[in-house]
């Protein structure tokens, strides 16, 4: 399975980092993960597409994670692709229907198909996908997402850390985590490098590679401060995710 960093920003533009977005692959399995605003363009830069990618998971609402879905949608239409099937937590079917609402133009122009999820197991564009609830301060899921008997892939959405979460993750090859400020700042609904080190560490999980990701500019230039912090709490493989990225995920 392959994973791209579409967009690991936040709603606080850098300048470098697009908005939250991931692209999974597996074969001919394609399934876009939050849709910021730049992920479209830089969806277009993937061998993908957006003429390529006919299915959304949205982790939840927030703008930084929904603000390029109507674009998408008018893109794709305009490409001659009409079909695309948008999912996430409940209240996702009316999102889109209050987005087509706002622009009218782009009513009955798409075959959509909207699922609302709940906590749990789900399949989706032959993925094999289990939803779990976060601590953010809007109804956010995370998602476990494979394919058969292939390697997992967590991708933690927007979230304070706690071991529940990471336990959620136990078994995956990669956990795709918010890190969205360094330990000096005040935060709730998003983890600092110190909290998420003690969580990685106190939960009753195994998991591979940890990427960071959803970065406010507040992070910049303190990369290297950011994990000297985490590591002082836990010893396993952390990196910051960048815009653009591909990696390869192999069974574990």
């Amino acid at each position: 399975m392959r994973l791209t960093f579409l967009g690991t920003g936040s709603a606080m533009p850098t300048g470098t980092r697009m908005q939250s977005g991931y692209l999974l692959q597996s074969g001919d399995n394609r399934l876009l993960v939050d849709c910021g605003s730049g992920v479209l363009h830089a969806l277009a830069r993937t061998e993908a597409g957006y003429e390529g990618v006919d299915t959304v998971l949205l982790s939840h609402h927030h703008l930084d994670h929904v603000s390029d879905l109507d674009v998408l949608m008018k893109a794709r239409w305009l490409a001659g692709e009409t079909d695309l099937t948008v999912a996430g937590p409940p209240g996702t079917s009316q999102l889109v229907h209050d987005l087509l609402s706002v622009h009218d133009y782009m009513e009955d122009r798409l075959d959509l198909t909207l699922r609302d999820l709940d906590e749990g197991p789900f399949d989706l564009a032959g993925f094999d996908g289990a939803a779990f609830e976060t601590r953010h301060s809007m109804q956010c899921f995370a998602y476990r997402l494979a394919v058969g008997d292939g390697p997992t892939i967590t991708l933690g959405g927007d979230s304070e850390a706690f071991t529940d979460l990471v336990e959620f993750a136990d078994g995956s090859a990669v956990l795709v985590h918010d890190c969205s400020f360094p330990d000096d700042v005040d935060v709730s609904n998003h983890p600092t490098p110190m909290a998420l080190g003690q969580a990685l560490t106190e939960a009753d999980a195994e998991v591979g590679r940890v990427y960071l990701t959803h970065l406010y500019p507040h992070t910049e230039g303190r990369h290297e401060e950011m994990l000297d912090s985490l590591g002082e709490h836990y010893d396993g493989d952390v990196r910051f995710a960048d815009d653009g990225v591909t990696i390869t995920v192999g069974a574990r």
